[in-house]
């Protein structure tokens, strides 16, 4: 309850007032970690609030107790305000003892974290890196790669924030982005996984006061129960759709879209390529996976092109620097709304994403009986359990396929 309204209850039975502190202020409902130091109330003999600060520092395993210190900040409430004036009077004290209550507490903050969590220039992604190097939890990994996933989202998305990004930066519309770009270059489980460990960053920055309030609250992610959680095209399907044109359509994306049907190229090297990857005399181009950059044992792809893909890629124009790339795309947002429009001009009733392009050419090239060490090796897979859930998708696909044949009658046979 609020302390005005113990005051008032006093001011009715003095008898009370050796149980005020108590009815103020409920240890068992004290949340130490948010609240302290607690802002409570003693009501004084002559009827006035004296409010005072009850800081708790913790259990002691010398005394085997738990410490708390009381200290007073010489502010008194009037029990029972009559007029609009002693009203005034006791607005004001609250306030400026909830605000040297702040203070406090952040002064607490500062001799246990050792630097101020509320000032403004925090960069979150040296925050959360501390964080999760400080925290001892069974998941660390799974932490250090939802951040890894919000930086390359972010210096694709807003490469003004690629390198530092402060909570003044974060928004709503930012999260629902990044929940759509998880969706989109993960799969089943892992996007769920991906999503939960982010928001526990963003968690403890809340708790620790460093964000105000958390931008992920009401943003779900959606998890499918297909094996690949995507759709797939098919050889004719691609066919179709590069075959179909549309006003104001951007060609970049055509090109680069079709690279990734016919290489399996994510999304985030595409972008990223250069021409300095291509060997044109030997035609094999070679790069180094975003996703992975961390393990140099399983980043580096390199895939054999044949006529058709150099068409697709291009010569080298001149002038043109090995660095210069090859693919000026825009945005991954900008880029999904044109698939958006350009397969359903297409007359595809499927939920295309960029990482659909990868799904498509991996599945196409098993069905076409390639082998599955080849196919791994073109992903840039470091291990075959990563490609065989395209077989696996195979198998449902032909369980599909007999499925639909229609039914007859056993009898008339």
């Amino acid at each position: 309850m609020k302390i005005k309204h113990y005051l008032c209850k006093q001011k009715e039975n003095k008898r009370k007032s050796s149980n005020m502190e108590k009815s103020v202020f409920d240890t068992k409902k004290w949340n130490t970690k948010t609240d302290n130091p607690k802002l409570c109330v003693k009501v004084l003999a002559d009827g006035r609030g004296s409010l005072y600060l009850l800081y708790n520092y913790g259990y002691s395993s010398t005394t085997g107790k738990t410490t708390r210190t009381k200290e007073s900040l010489s502010l008194y409430l009037i029990s029972n305000p009559r007029t609009p004036m002693e009203r005034q009077q006791n607005k004001e004290i609250l306030a400026l003892a909830q605000k040297i209550k702040e203070e406090k507490g952040q002064q607490l903050l500062e001799d246990k974290e050792g630097y101020r969590l509320k000032q403004s220039g925090i960069n979150l992604y040296d925050y959360f890196a501390n964080f999760i190097k400080s925290a001892k939890v069974a998941d660390t990994r799974l932490l250090e790669s939802a951040l890894r996933n919000f930086q390359t989202f972010m210096a694709d998305e807003y490469p003004q924030f690629a390198n530092r990004i402060e909570a003044k930066n974060l928004s709503k519309d930012m999260m629902q982005k990044f929940a759509y770009y998880i969706e989109d270059n993960h799969k089943g489980e892992g996007i769920r996984t991906y999503w939960q460990r982010f928001k526990r960053l963003i968690n403890y920055a809340v708790e620790q006061k460093v964000i105000k309030k958390s931008p992920c609250i009401g943003i779900k992610v959606r998890v499918t129960n297909d094996i690949l959680g995507k759709d797939i095209l098919s050889k004719e399907e691609i066919q179709t759709l590069f075959a179909t044109h549309y006003d104001k359509e951007n060609p970049i994306i055509r090109r680069a879209f079709a690279l990734t049907c016919f290489t399996g190229i994510r999304y985030c090297d595409v972008k990223r390529l250069t021409y300095g990857d291509v060997d044109f005399s030997n035609k094999l181009l070679t790069f180094r996976q975003s996703k992975v950059a961390h393990d140099s044992g399983v980043s580096g792809v390199t895939i054999p092109l044949n006529d058709v893909l150099l068409s697709i890629i291009g010569d080298k124009p001149t002038g043109a620097k090995d660095s210069d790339l090859i693919f000026a795309l825009p945005s991954l947002e900008m880029c999904l709304k044109a698939l958006k429009h350009w397969t359903k001009r297409a007359g595809i009733e499927k939920h295309i994403t960029w990482h659909c392009g990868r799904h498509s050419f991996a599945t196409n090239l098993l069905s076409g009986g390639a082998n599955i060490k080849v196919v791994s090796d073109l992903l840039g897979h470091s291990s075959l359990k990563f490609t065989q859930k395209y077989v696996r998708a195979l198998d449902e696909q032909k369980k599909a396929a007999i499925n639909s044949l229609p039914s007859i009658d056993i009898d008339n046979i």
